[in-house]
């Protein structure tokens, strides 16, 4: 398709950066994760002494003739890595700013998804997208390769923002789908699939207006899920609104920490290369 929501500049930053997991994974394969799992891989380990059912191509036979003894390389295995991106399209995601008013969370959210498709397609790693809004859920499973990377970025493409996020009946559905050892890279808050067992990335996205409340006159602010409204002088809100706002993001990021989840935020002026160091460059790996 000829839709590409990642801007050219990102191109050459993301083959600087890689998807790890904290925890090792055992499935079988060929990603760019090491598992713990021991066998015939790609990465040499060490020799150890032969043992009855290792298999006959595993001997190191030059070996064999330096010590007249049978040893076999070990190696770790490379393994890949399943990936969920959690992308929240509820109608807070239609929120953008009066300077930009083009670009919309939702914006925001489609290009920093499609950035971690491309990491996951070059690590050779399967990845799946779940989109939540319009008080529902859609998910397509993790598979690897391009044609993978295509029809993500279609959805991605089509999906409009409305409506609430699902309720908890719909995200236990995606709690069952996502496995043990599987990483999920949420644009949408992910507490609970973190308190699951589940390995959560996190990307929050504000608006400039949530963070900087820079509104000079009267104004009528409204919830664009709930659809309620409410007037008032923005000088003179400025304060209260940003203390609330500060102390909501502590006692966030506060509920992050403490559920392990790596997390960054992104704010729409900022360059959308941030978050992605941030996760997924040397400083952010495991």
């Amino acid at each position: 398709m000829d839709w590409d929501p990642i801007p050219p500049h990102l191109r050459g930053l993301l083959r600087t950066l890689r998807i790890g997991a904290r925890r090792a994974t055992g499935g079988r394969g060929f990603g760019s994760h090491r598992s713990r799992e021991r066998g015939a891989g790609l990465e040499f380990v060490q020799y150890r002494g032969y043992e009855p059912g290792d298999e006959l191509r595993r001997i190191d036979w030059k070996l064999y003739a330096r010590s007249d003894r049978f040893y076999v390389r070990e190696a770790e295995r490379e393994s890949p890595l399943a990936i969920w991106v959690l992308v929240d399209a509820s109608a807070s995601m239609q929120q953008a700013d009066e300077a930009r008013p083009d670009w919309s969370r939702l914006d925001a959210a489609r290009a920093l998804a499609a950035c971690v498709f491309e990491l996951a397609l070059a690590q050779g790693d399967p990845f799946g997208l779940a989109l939540t809004g319009n008080d529902g859920l859609s998910l397509l499973p993790p598979v690897a390769g391009v044609r993978q990377r295509d029809r993500l970025r279609m959805a991605l493409h089509e999906a409009r923002d409305g409506g609430g996020f699902p309720g908890e009946d719909r995200l236990d559905v995606l709690r069952q789908r996502i496995g043990p050892d599987w990483v999920v890279i949420a644009l949408a808050l992910a507490t609970k699939l973190a308190a699951a067992r589940r390995e959560v990335l996190a990307i929050q996205l504000l608006t400039v207006a949530e963070r900087d409340f820079p509104f000079a006159n009267g104004r009528r602010f409204r919830d664009p899920e709930t659809g309620a409204e409410l007037p008032g002088d923005g000088p003179a809100m400025r304060e209260g609104f940003l203390a609330r706002f500060g102390a909501a993001q502590g006692r966030l990021q506060a509920r992050f920490d403490a559920a392990g989840i790596r997390h960054a935020v992104h704010v729409l002026d900022e360059p959308l290369e941030q978050p992605l160091r941030r996760l997924f460059g040397q400083a952010g790996r495991p």
